[in-house]
């Protein structure tokens, strides 16, 4: 028999099955640019990316996690990327990657749903703003036929505003989204006994991770749906691609690798389906926020404020890591536990859009990071 608890809990896993279904979302839009915007939800650590082995306290501050920079292949003098990313390292070798590092969004606490609402909006905190960038983008580009897709379990703030975005699910249903998760453990709070069954089932998706299924064959599924999607000489040029799984309070790692593997097969996927179009496609990876320097007792880090973000494509000019880098030396954090951010994000999103459609970088900075103080992007991509 199926008391009542029991009945709720799988009744609320049921509704989240029937409805978040992956879905593209489609706005109009013409040019042979591409742009995808892939966001890394649960704040991964650029720290345990795109190392600074250089750093003389890098070692020392990093512990158990600077272990798999040992043998990693160098970046420059003072960065090395993680070993499991090995098709990035290749484009990073052929001038189609860039890494930007002690990077951050306007936002200064250390709350997931703020963070990614402030990198979605593009606002100078979070919910002042109630459109996304990534829709505020589509204003600045001629429009005709093309289309933006959004590959994900709804269709994301960044892409939501007044441009008309539609909506088409494939017939395969994916796990749900961390965001969504988040906010039915919200409203399971009260309850004690389903706020704690609800919270073991979110604790074990989250050690598994959104890019770990299959070996990364999942992962890889979805830059190559992405690249069919946007291919054609009639697809998609903008596309949003959700990722989840960088939230490593714990075992980091294990983890982390894992997920850097699966982001690696999905940008390569992306790659491998474009084809020829890669060559005019520039993709950009970040997250809403960094973690902690250190690491903590469960083999993890806790969130923190500097990150690093990543540019992919054939539109870049890579093959560098840009970085003002502030040390991690204790006396050189922010607030004496994370990595202090010494670029503004929205200068660099500003910059890769702006080079990606040859518009001006300022008209581009005021469109999609008004109040923000974003001055004129510098950066040359």
């Amino acid at each position: 028999m199926i008391d009542r608890r029991t009945l709720l809990v799988r009744s609320g896993l049921t509704a989240l099955a029937m409805g978040v279904a992956p879905r593209m979302a489609f706005a109009r839009a013409e040019t042979d640019r591409r742009f995808v915007f892939v966001i890394q939800r649960g704040a991964a650590d650029g720290l345990g990316i795109v190392a600074p082995v250089g750093d003389p306290a890098f070692a020392a501050q990093r512990g158990q996690l600077a272990a798999d920079f040992a043998t990693a292949p160098r970046l420059d003098t003072t960065f090395a990327l993680h070993p499991a990313m090995t098709g990035a390292a290749a484009l990073y070798r052929q001038g189609q990657a860039l890494f930007a590092h002690a990077v951050a969004s306007p936002y200064r606490d250390r709350s997931h749903f703020d963070g990614q609402n402030v990198l979605e909006t593009g606002g100078a905190g979070a919910y002042q703003v109630k459109d996304g960038w990534l829709n505020r983008m589509l204003g600045l580009i001629p429009s005709g036929n093309a289309k933006a897709i959004a590959v994900s379990a709804t269709v994301p703030l960044a892409l939501r505003g007044r441009h008309e975005v539609s909506s088409y699910a494939p017939s395969t249903l994916p796990d749900a989204s961390d965001d969504l998760l988040q906010r039915v453990a919200m409203l399971y709070q009260g309850d004690a006994q389903l706020h704690s069954l609800w919270s073991e089932a979110l604790s074990t998706r989250t050690l598994a991770g959104d890019l770990t299924g299959n070996g990364g064959r999942d992962a890889a599924a979805t830059g190559a749906l992405a690249a069919k999607l946007l291919a054609p000489a009639e697809g998609a040029r903008i596309a949003m691609i959700e990722t989840g799984g960088w939230d490593t309070h714990s075992q980091q790692r294990g983890r982390l690798a894992a997920n850097l593997k699966g982001l690696d097969a999905l940008v390569g996927a992306l790659q491998t389906g474009l084809g020829a179009a890669w060559r005019d496609t520039t993709v950009l990876v970040a997250t809403e926020f960094g973690r902690t320097v250190a690491v903590n007792g469960t083999g993890g880090t806790d969130h923190g404020t500097g990150a690093a973000a990543m540019l992919f494509g054939g539109r870049i000019k890579g093959g560098r890591v840009v970085a003002d880098w502030p040390g991690l030396a204790p006396a050189q954090l922010h607030q004496g536990r994370d990595l202090r951010p010494t670029m503004q994000l929205d200068a660099l999103i500003s910059a890769a859009v702006a080079h990606a459609y040859d518009l001006d970088p300022q008209r581009v900075a005021n469109a999609l990071f008004a109040g923000t103080g974003t001055g004129r992007p510098s950066l040359v991509l």
